[in-house]
C-alpha cells in the first residue's frame, strides 16, 4: 500500500540567496530539487507537493508598484500577486519534475492546481506583519522604502540583510482538499497550496474576496497533510537540520525532538518568527492533528534514513 507525503519546498529552493532570478535560474533549481523527490517516490510514497513564494512574490509585487509609477498598468492588490505566482511557479516546477519523471522512466500525471486558503480577517497578524517577501535591502535601503510608503521592513539577523514584511494570519481552511487527496491516492503528483495559498475570507455569506497577506506555507502544507491524511510532512528549508542558537559560536544541531522539546525551543525563542519558527509551528500542529512524524531538512536528503531534524510526538 503507498503512503502519502506532502513534500513542502521553500520559496529559496527555487530562487536562491544571491540570484537575480532569471528563469535559467529558477528552471535549473526546480530540475535539481525535483531530482530529490524521485527517491521517495522509488520508496512507495505518492507525492503533494507545496512550495513557498517569499522572494518570488516580492519581485512580482515589486514589478507591479514599478510599472504602475512609470506606464500607469492598474496596480494589483497582494492576493493577485500570490495567485501570479502559483501560476508561474507550479508551471516551472510541473515541466521539470516531468522532465525527471521520463529521465528516470516513471510514468506519473503531475497536476497543479490554483489554490485558496480561508482566512480570518479580524486575524492580529494583519496588525503585526512578520512575513518576510522579496529581496534583502541594506538598513539605509529599507528606511527609504519605509519612508517613501506604508511599507514594512524588518531585519534578518542571521541572514544578514533587511526585507518587506507583510501579513501572514492562519491558514483555517484549504479549498478543494479532497480532490488533491483523490489525485495523490490515484499515484498522480499533485502541486498545490503554493506560495501558502491565495488568501480569501468570507465578505458576506457565501461571498469570497481576496486579501492582502501572505499565508506561511508550511503551516498551510501542516494544515492541508493533515487533512488529506499524510504519513509524513517533509519541509524543505536551506539547513540540513534545525540548530540551537543559530549562526552562532553555540550552535548545535538537533538530528530528533519531540514535540514537547520543540514547543519548549519556541518559548525559549530559539526559532524566528521568519524563518525557522512557523516551520517548527508546522511539525506540532501536524503531529498533534494526526500522530505522524515530520522532517525539517534539505532537498538533497529527501528520503535518506536518518536525514535531517525528526519530530516525532514524543
Amino acid at each position: 500500500m503507498s503512503m502519502l507525503a506532502v513534500v513542502a519546498f521553500g520559496g529559496n529552493a527555487l530562487l536562491k540567496s544571491g540570484q537575480k532570478g532569471t528563469i535559467d535560474d529558477q528552471e535549473t533549481n526546480a530540475y535539481d530539487a525535483s531530482k530529490n523527490l524521485i527517491k521517495l517516490i522509488k520508496r512507495g510514497y505518492n507525492l503533494v507537493l507545496t512550495h513557498g513564494n517569499g522572494p518570488q512574490v516580492g519581485n512580482i509585487l515589486m514589478a507591479n508598484t514599478a510599472g504602475n509609477k512609470m506606464y500607469g498598468i492598474p496596480d494589483m492588490p497582494l492576493d493577485i500577486c500570490v495567485a501570479y505566482s502559483q501560476g508561474f511557479i507550479a508551471y516551472i516546477l510541473e515541466q521539470q519534475l516531468r522532465n525527471v519523471l521520463m529521465e528516470n522512466d516513471l510514468d506519473h500525471d503531475v497536476i497543479s492546481i490554483i489554490t485558496q486558503v480561508l482566512v480570518n480577517k479580524d486575524d492580529p497578524a494583519f496588525i503585526n506583519p512578520t512575513k518576510p517577501i522579496g529581496p534583502y535591502f541594506t538598513r539605509e535601503e529599507a528606511e527609504k522604502f519605509m519612508t517613501d510608503s506604508d511599507s514594512v521592513y524588518k531585519e534578518d539577523k542571521a541572514r544578514g540583510g533587511w526585507r518587506k514584511v507583510v501579513a501572514s494570519p492562519e491558514p483555517l481552511v484549504i479549498f478543494n482538499m479532497r480532490s488533491i487527496e483523490k489525485i495523490a491516492s490515484d499515484g498522480h503528483i499533485a502541486i498545490a497550496v503554493g506560495g501558502g495559498g491565495i488568501p480569501c475570507f468570507y465578505k458576506k455569506e457565501n461571498k469570497l474576496q481576496g486579501i492582502d497577506a501572505v499565508i506561511d506555507k508550511d503551516l498551510a502544507s501542516s494544515l492541508l497533510a493533515s487533512q488529506i491524511h499524510a504519513h509524513k510532512l517533509f519541509m524543505l528549508t536551506d539547513v540540513p537540520k534545525v540548530c540551537l542558537n543559530f549562526n552562532t559560536p553555540q550552535e548545535k544541531t538537533i538530528d530528533r525532538m519531540s514535540i514537547a522539546e520543540a514547543n519548549q525551543y519556541l518559548e525559549e525563542g530559539q526559532f524566528g518568527a521568519g524563518s525557522m519558527g512557523p516551520k517548527i509551528q508546522a511539525a506540532i500542529n501536524f503531529i498533534v492533528r494526526s500522530g505522524k512524524d515530520a522532517i525539517i531538512t534539505v532537498p538533497e536528503l529527501l528520503g535518506v534514513d536518518n536525514g535531517g531534524t525528526r519530530i516525532t510526538i514524543v
